[in-house]
C-alpha cells in the first residue's frame, strides 16, 4: 500500500473525512495519515482501541512513536493516559492493551535506525510550547497558539502537524481537530489560529530523511 507516500508534496488529512479501518486485531480500528508498506509499513497513524482489546506482543524494528489522545493506552512498562507522548526506539518490543479504550496517534518505522533513546513525556497544558524530543535527526513539539495568532510555518526540512485541539488556517484551508498537515522540505507557509485557537503537536527536520 502506498498513501500520500510522496514526501515532496503537501498531504492533509481530515479526521472527519477519513474511515476507520479494520486492523487484523478484534476491537482495533485505523484512520491512515500515509503509509508505505502493508502490515509492516512506514506508517502515520490515528489507532483506536476498543475497550479491553490489544495487539499481541511484537517488536518495533523501525521504532515507534505516540501521542496519547484520548483514555489510557498501555503495556507492560505502564499505563500512559491522554497527553502523554511515547518513544519507544529500534529493537524495543512490547504488548500493548486498553482495558478501558484509547485513540492514539502513532508513527512506525520512521526513526534513526541508531536510535536507542525512550522517551516518555506528559504534555503540560500551561506550557505555550513544548519541547517532546530533539536529536540531530528531528524536533517534536507542541505548541498552543492563541486565537488569531499568525505563526511561521518555514520547514527547511520539512513538518507534520497534528491539531490536537482548536482549529487554524493555512494555505486557505481550515483544520479542525484531529487534522493532520503535512509539509514537504523547503516549505515556508504559515498558519493563522482560529478564534478558539490550536494546540498542535509538530514534527519537524525529519522529512530530510524520508524515502523518495
Amino acid at each position: 500500500m502506498r498513501l500520500n507516500a510522496d514526501f515532496t508534496q503537501r498531504a492533509l488529512v481530515r479526521f472527519s473525512e477519513n474511515d476507520w479501518i479494520a486492523s487484523p486485531m478484534p476491537g482495533v480500528d485505523r484512520k491512515m495519515l500515509d503509509r508505505i508498506g502493508e502490515e509492516v509499513a512506514r506508517a502515520t497513524t490515528i489507532v483506536r482501541y476498543a475497550p479491553g482489546s490489544a495487539f499481541s506482543a511484537h517488536t518495533h524494528d523501525g521504532g515507534e512513536e505516540y501521542l496519547v489522545l484520548d483514555g489510557t493506552f498501555g503495556d507492560e512498562h505502564g499505563a500512559f493516559p491522554t497527553g502523554t507522548y511515547v518513544r519507544n526506539p529500534p529493537t524495543s518490543s512490547h504488548t500493548p492493551s486498553a482495558p478501558e479504550g484509547a485513540t492514539i496517534l502513532v508513527k512506525l518505522h520512521q526513526f534513526d535506525p541508531a536510535d536507542r533513546t525512550q522517551v516518555r513525556v506528559d504534555l503540560d497544558p500551561a506550557q505555550d510550547a513544548q519541547l517532546l524530543h530533539r536529536d540531530d535527526f528531528e524536533e517534536v513539539r507542541v505548541e498552543l497558539w492563541a486565537p488569531g495568532t499568525t505563526v511561521d510555518l518555514d520547514a527547511p526540512g520539512g513538518m507534520e502537524i497534528f491539531l490536537i485541539e482548536g482549529g487554524f488556517e493555512e494555505a486557505g484551508e481550515t483544520l479542525g481537530s484531529w487534522d493532520w498537515l503535512r509539509l514537504p522540505t523547503g516549505t515556508a507557509s504559515s498558519a493563522t489560529a482560529g478564534p478558539e485557537g490550536a494546540r498542535v503537536w509538530i514534527k519537524s527536520g525529519h522529512l530530510a530523511h524520508a524515502p523518495l
